[in-house]
């Protein structure tokens, strides 16, 4: 019998790249939130898939940009901590774009942290944007700024090439004992996930500026006897402009909103959910510590009241 291996490996690349995408196909279901928006992500979510006799520990970080508030420095430090530790730091990055200054700027990091660092890949992402000719003069261009051990073309929301990547990362972990349950797949709990979900829908219902500032967090989960669970959230917003956008005309946007969580969260759960959103103020709270899903503040201090609207 195989001996078992286990490992860290951290995704890392600019807003978009694709890496919450890679990790959720790897592991088989979504432990961490997709949008088409930059900065989905906000802070290291570990996803865990089994492939053979490895446990693979994804740490899927916010995409790197140039920070401006509290929030935004804490989600880019968290990136840069995540490194030292992980066993295999693999670079996403997108195949239509090229040498961005954003990936031009993580190139020149990883390059002074190379003797830091134990392994680093390259994955150029959504191959099928770009023609073969396009690939290998990309593939050339970064090879020649850092000593990668490893190059991966792949699409991963096709799934085209994931397959020799998940392959290679069960081979190339060291030999150890797992480090969670078998049929663990992220470190979150489920209130954190279900917290991400309702912010996902968010992200996808609002537009501009709105996403960018608005916070989620699952204030109560309580089971009930037929096994259903009701699910209390607060979706915190900065202005009370930014809420009335959010709950819209009778309440329509957030109902929607609400529906499509509910639907979500059932999934992941496999049970009935019943959730109740609110929508709080609170105009600092991008520049109060952030740490991890959940917020290090007093959602009902300074905060507006706001009814709970069922879905």
């Amino acid at each position: 019998m195989a001996e078992r291996r286990t490992g860290r490996v951290t995704l890392v690349g600019e807003p978009n790249a694709g890496k919450s995408t890679l990790m959720n196909h790897i592991v088989g279901t979504k432990v961490s939130i997709v949008t088409h928006k930059a900065q989905t992500t906000r802070s290291r979510i570990l996803g865990i898939a089994i492939k053979d006799q490895t446990q693979i520990v994804f740490a899927d970080t916010p995409g790197l940009f140039v920070p401006r508030t509290q929030l935004d420095q804490s989600m880019v430090s968290e990136v840069w901590r995540g490194l030292s530790t992980a066993d295999i730091v693999l670079l996403i990055v997108q195949a239509h774009r090229g040498l961005t200054s954003t990936v031009d700027g993580i190139l020149n990091h990883l390059k002074s942290k190379t003797k830091d660092l134990r392994s680093v890949s390259l994955v150029v992402n959504k191959i099928d944007l770009v023609c073969r000719d396009q690939l290998l003069s990309l593939v050339e261009q970064f090879s020649g700024r850092v000593e990668f051990e490893r190059v991966f073309l792949i699409s991963a929301l096709k799934g085209d090439g994931v397959e020799d990547l998940s392959s290679w990362l069960a081979n190339r972990l060291p030999v150890r004992g797992w480090i969670y349950p078998k049929d663990q797949i992220a470190d979150a709990s489920l209130q954190a996930m279900a917290a991400e979900i309702t912010r996902e829908k968010v992200l996808l219902r609002m537009h501009q500026e709105i996403p960018y500032q608005t916070a989620v967090e699952t204030v109560r989960w309580q089971v009930r006897r037929d096994g259903s669970a009701r699910v209390d959230q607060t979706i915190l917003v900065v202005s009370k402009s930014h809420k009335r956008m959010i709950i819209g005309p009778g309440g329509k946007a957030i109902k929607q909103i609400g529906v499509q969580a509910r639907s979500d969260i059932q999934t992941l759960v496999n049970c009935r959910i019943h959730l109740f959103l609110q929508v709080k103020v609170r105009p600092k709270w991008t520049d109060e510590a952030f740490r991890g899903t959940k917020l290090a503040i007093n959602l009902t201090e300074s905060s507006s009241e706001s009814k709970a609207w069922p879905t």
